[in-house]
């Protein structure tokens, strides 16, 4: 009898370790498939993660909200509900802990300060991974390409649906980062 019972708990440990990424693949990809996508301005910083490899940190303009709500401290996870100003950028409509009845998309976020009647907040999709060997010059236009004097030239792709965002890409001078330093 107790052989029956290590195999049942033996399967479902294993359906469990195959189920709960195909889960969160799912999620991603159907956010891709069905989900809004947003223009997101950036500016350049570029760190390497030993564990995970070469990666662009995006700071994004949209990085704060002014409110008079002092109840916001570091370190609180937000929904900053978003909508697309005049140029087709991502702009914050609205900041929340907790979900509003407005039918609006929103992503989340992580409160890094709130002074003086601003909100300021680190966006969840702020890392874009490259492969190593490419790495490095898209690093250099990225950089380069920020500092020129025309507007709206680099950005970030971002999918969002039901909270969950989705970097697809960075767009530079209207190209994929990646074709780009080819």
């Amino acid at each position: 009898m107790k052989p029956i019972y290590i195999s049942i708990v033996f399967i479902i440990v294993i359906l469990a370790q195959l189920g709960i990424p195909l889960k969160m693949i799912y999620d991603s990809e159907d956010t891709l498939m069905t989900g809004t996508v947003y223009k997101f301005k950036t500016q350049p910083i570029d760190p390497t993660d030993p564990f995970r490899g070469k990666y662009i940190t995006l700071n994004f303009e949209m990085n704060s909200f002014d409110t008079l709500d002092s109840s916001y401290v570091y370190g609180d996870k937000i929904r900053v509900y978003i909508e697309n100003d005049s140029n087709g950028f991502a702009v914050a409509k609205e900041i929340s802990k907790e979900p509003l009845k407005i039918n609006a998309d929103y992503v989340m976020a992580k409160v890094v300060n709130n002074y003086n009647g601003k909100v300021v907040f680190e966006l969840a999709f702020n890392r874009f991974y490259m492969k190593e060997t490419k790495a490095y010059d898209a690093e250099r236009a990225y950089l380069e390409t920020n500092r020129d004097e025309i507007e709206d030239n680099v950005y970030a792709l971002v999918y969002v649906k039901e909270g969950r965002s989705v970097l697809e890409n960075v767009i530079i001078a209207g190209i994929p980062i990646q074709e780009y330093v080819e």
